[in-house]
């Protein structure tokens, strides 16, 4: 390191404990304020206790973090880690709703302590609520959402041609080896003709998460199944990743292209690397669309997969007729979805994009971090692709 390099990056460091140290003072003092010293006028052992609980978890939160994500990640710190910080993130939400609450109780007449007491109460059995709910509905195998999308250069052969979609599986520090099998079972119950898994496949080595990975082994469609990486690859093991899946039967669209057909007509199916493989240092690893699409013929309809809807722009501007993305998660956790919206051009759902091109972008089947979602329900999702304009609609 030169001279002239310290001195950038200890301000790098700098900014970083900065930020992180603001968010742990924002995410635990906003629930102590709220619930324990603002008002409820509670015991003074209650007040130490709940004191005591918070400070510890506000120190123990980084550690676990650094020691359950780093290079030789514990996987049961990582568990504990993960769960506080969502536990913490959905205590904050409703601390924060339990503040507006307060005011409303104010307007109602209701004095403190009471009111401040009714808050505190009501906040601590919603996030309870709310946690157990999450938790069940991350580890649940995701419904199937069902959409109908109209590509007018789609051949009439391949109308009603089925797509499933699975992205964000995350195969990480819980085992999930059963979930993994449960979602191969209803991916394969779908009867699809093409198969893509849109991106971060696992958090941690092939070896690491071999098991949880395994089912996808036992997943058919009639035409293909094909994969790219996703953000999260790069964390670890990309290149692996593609060739374990193209081990189990899987095709890496790793900036490529197959030609698909049925019924006289034929698609393309093209992959492209995450918007941070460039970036990640990994040698040949890059998103690369003209590569992709390089050699493939220019009036054949085209399907893509890419991992960040934020890929969707050149997407728009190569005339893809159809890109499937993931990454966002729905938000996961409320109101998450709401920073997301500010990196991605979609959370969920389909969307248009320039003259030819439309995005559809999956809520994810799995979860990154917290083992929760709320109000981000999970899917696994099946696009039925229809040849020609979408009807207008009546009335």
């Amino acid at each position: 390191m030169t001279r002239t390099e310290e001195p950038v990056r200890a301000r790098r460091r700098g900014a970083f404990l900065g930020v992180v140290w603001t968010a742990l003072v924002l995410l635990f003092g906003v629930p102590w304020w709220t619930l324990i010293v603002a008002g409820p006028e509670w015991p003074v052992p209650v007040v130490v206790a709940g004191t005591v609980l918070l400070a510890a978890a506000a120190l123990g939160l980084p550690w676990l973090m650094m020691r359950g994500h780093g290079r030789r990640g514990s996987d049961l710190a990582a568990r504990v880690g993960d769960t506080l910080l969502g536990v913490v993130w959905v205590l904050f939400t409703w601390s924060v709703l339990g503040l507006l609450a307060r005011v409303g109780l104010a307007l109602l007449g209701v004095a403190d302590p009471a009111r401040s007491r009714i808050t505190a109460v009501g906040v601590v059995a919603a996030v309870a609520v709310l946690v157990v709910w999450g938790y069940a509905e991350a580890m649940r195998v995701p419904r199937v959402r069902a959409v109908e999308v109209w590509l007018p250069r789609l051949g009439a052969g391949l109308d009603g041609t089925k797509v499933v979609v699975l992205a964000d599986t995350h195969f990480g520090p819980i085992d999930r080896a059963r979930w993994s099998a449960g979602v191969a079972d209803a991916v394969n119950d779908l009867d699809a003709d093409i198969v893509c898994h849109a991106g971060d496949i696992a958090d941690g080595s092939v070896a690491r998460r071999q098991a949880q990975a395994a089912p996808l082994g036992t997943v058919r469609a009639r035409l293909a199944q094909g994969c790219v990486t996703g953000n999260h690859e790069y964390f670890g093991e990309a290149q692996a990743w593609l060739d374990h899946l193209t081990g189990l039967g899987w095709v890496s669209l790793h900036n490529r292209h197959v030609v698909l057909s049925r019924g006289g007509d034929r698609l393309v199916l093209a992959g492209v690397d995450d918007a941070t493989a460039r970036r990640s240092g990994v040698d040949g690893h890059g998103a690369d669309l003209a590569a992709a699409l390089a050699g493939a013929d220019p009036d054949l309809p085209v399907l893509l997969v890419a991992h960040q809807p934020r890929q969707v722009a050149a997407a728009a501007d190569a005339g893809v007729d159809l890109q499937v993305s993931g990454h966002t998660h729905g938000g996961q956790i409320w109101p998450f979805h709401y920073l997301v919206r500010v990196d991605q051009p979609a959370v969920r759902g389909l969307s248009r994009h320039g003259a030819r091109t439309q995005l559809y972008t999956s809520a994810g089947a799995g979860f990154w971090g917290p083992p929760l979602r709320i109000f981000a329900p999970s899917e696994i999702s099946l696009l039925t692709l229809r040849a020609g304009a979408a009807p207008r609609s009546g009335g």
